[in-house]
């Protein structure tokens, strides 16, 4: 840091195994990638070329190369994973991933519908190729999933072999763990927490008040996903409490 101050929340330290930013890169083009990771990249764990768009983005290869060169590992969007296999090219996108680079592989099912013991079953088969991130929870906002079930599928992905799960929003974070106005499902997220480990959990996040609430809740190494580029420092001040939202939140007020 650039001076010193008391009282500021220890952050686990690179390579982090909890406390994760993940950013959502939706198609910044090569330079925009440089910038941001010249002032972000000490705060930026892993990040995900959003959706389907590695698919249509040029220089892909180039660009995976720019994030790899500060150390930082990228996966392609859920989505991506989802429109290979629903065309049957499962092995496809195996290759593809290999001949990117690509060490970090999305599982998901939000767009698709895939057995769970299906799903399970890519999670074992990938984990031989990556680290297995498996995202739950629907982008149907309809399609509402009682808590239970949350618990029971990230339960058994986890088992699976899947480092991480991911607590479904898309990027607006509007549907899974959130309700359509973007307010947290504080129910639900608390009876998830009683289960499964606050650590293997990567909660998309995209609005400050949800990335507020995470903070407030499980403490600045909180994993926290989908986070926009442009986010990412603003994010880090106030995952240490100095950001007018969490600037009490670590405080000895005996001591100030």
């Amino acid at each position: 840091m650039n001076f010193k101050l008391t009282q500021i929340p220890e952050r686990m330290e690179r390579p982090r195994q909890h406390g994760i930013t993940m950013v959502m890169d939706k198609g910044l083009s090569i330079d925009e990638a440089k910038n941001f990771l010249s002032v972000a990249h000490p705060h930026v764990d892993v990040v995900k070329l959003g959706f389907g768009t590695a698919f249509v983005t040029p220089r892909l290869r180039e660009k995976i190369e720019v994030y790899q060169s500060f150390g930082l590992p990228v996966y392609f969007g859920g989505t991506l994973f989802e429109a290979f296999l629903i065309r049957n090219q499962f092995d496809d996108y195996i290759s593809v991933c290999k001949d990117y680079g690509i060490s970090y592989i999305e599982v998901s099912d939000g767009s698709i519908t895939i057995p769970h013991a299906e799903k399970c079953g890519y999670i074992e088969k990938l984990t031989r190729h990556a680290t297995v991130l498996s995202e739950v929870g629907s982008k149907d906002a309809a399609h509402i999933i009682p808590p239970y079930k949350w618990i029971e599928l990230m339960r058994a992905e986890l088992s699976a072999g899947a480092t991480y799960v991911i607590a479904e929003a898309r990027e607006a974070g509007n549907v899974g763990i959130y309700r359509g106005s973007g307010e947290v499902r504080e129910g639900l997220v608390q009876e998830i927490l009683t289960q499964i480990p606050a650590e293997k959990i990567l909660w998309e996040a995209p609005q400050k008040a949800q990335q507020l609430y995470f903070i407030e809740l499980i403490g600045c190494n909180v994993n926290l996903g989908n986070i926009a580029p442009t986010e990412v420092i603003a994010l880090e001040a106030m995952r240490i409490g100095l950001r007018g939202d969490t600037f009490e939140l670590f405080l000895d007020k005996g001591k100030v």
